[in-house]
């Protein structure tokens, strides 16, 4: 059996919180966000081939930055569709013979190759694990009417991230039989009867959506983390 592995970066967003700037390519520490990414798994040994998503108005874009950069596990970029979902069963389809599969946001530049790694050591126990970090606030549930309706336990609750790694053959049924408009992954894999594994992910592993987001991310890229 095939054991290599993909990564498909999803970066198919509009960015809508962030004032009107397109995230995916704004500068961080000088050098585009996607970059960091980008780079991050391309220099991970664990990954064979790289797919990167995103929206139709900056494939060329994209197609640029991977040639000024040199990506050479980038085999394929790709339109992402409407909603998540959609993004990332095209960037599967251009996965060729993998039997694992990392699917990570673009728009989270500080991931660490260490997670990556872990990631997949982890899936081998069931065939899907996420990167999560426990919560460090007090969650409410809410009525309609935003009233409390109940406080679950902290310490049974978890802030999910990505990478989120899958046997490939997982994570294609998951897609073929997916709802439009999910927004996790893992998700889609737990409504067929798969187990997830959670593993510990980093609370710097932030995911860019706003603009103190980005400044968050200067402050600990410059301070080395």
């Amino acid at each position: 059996m095939c054991s290599k592995t993909g990564a498909i970066i999803v970066a198919a967003g509009k960015g809508e919180r962030m004032n009107g700037i397109d995230k995916i390519f704004v500068p961080l520490a000088g050098k585009p966000l996607l970059a960091w990414t980008v780079e991050t798994f391309e220099n991970c040994s664990a990954i064979d081939q790289i797919v990167i998503v995103l929206g139709g108005h900056n494939i060329e874009t994209g197609r640029k930055l991977a040639a000024e950069y040199g990506w050479k596990k980038v085999t394929g970029i790709c339109t992402g569709g409407e909603e998540r979902q959609q993004s990332v069963s095209n960037g599967l389809k251009l996965l060729k013979d993998c039997q694992w599969v990392v699917i990570h946001d673009g728009a989270r530049p500080l991931v660490k190759e260490a997670l990556i790694k872990i990631g997949l050591a982890e899936a081998k126990e069931t065939g899907a694990a996420v990167a999560a970090v426990p919560v460090t606030d007090t969650i409410k549930m809410s009525s309609d009417d935003s009233f409390i309706i109940g406080t679950p336990p902290r310490e049974k609750l978890w802030a999910v991230q990505t990478p989120q790694v899958f046997r490939f053959d997982i994570i294609k049924e998951a897609h073929a039989s997916a709802d439009k408009h999910a927004t996790d992954d893992a998700a889609l894999v737990e409504k067929l009867g798969y187990t997830v594994k959670l593993y510990t992910g980093s609370y710097n592993n932030i995911k860019i959506t706003t603009p103190v987001d980005l400044s968050l991310a200067e402050i600990l890229v410059k301070g080395g983390t």
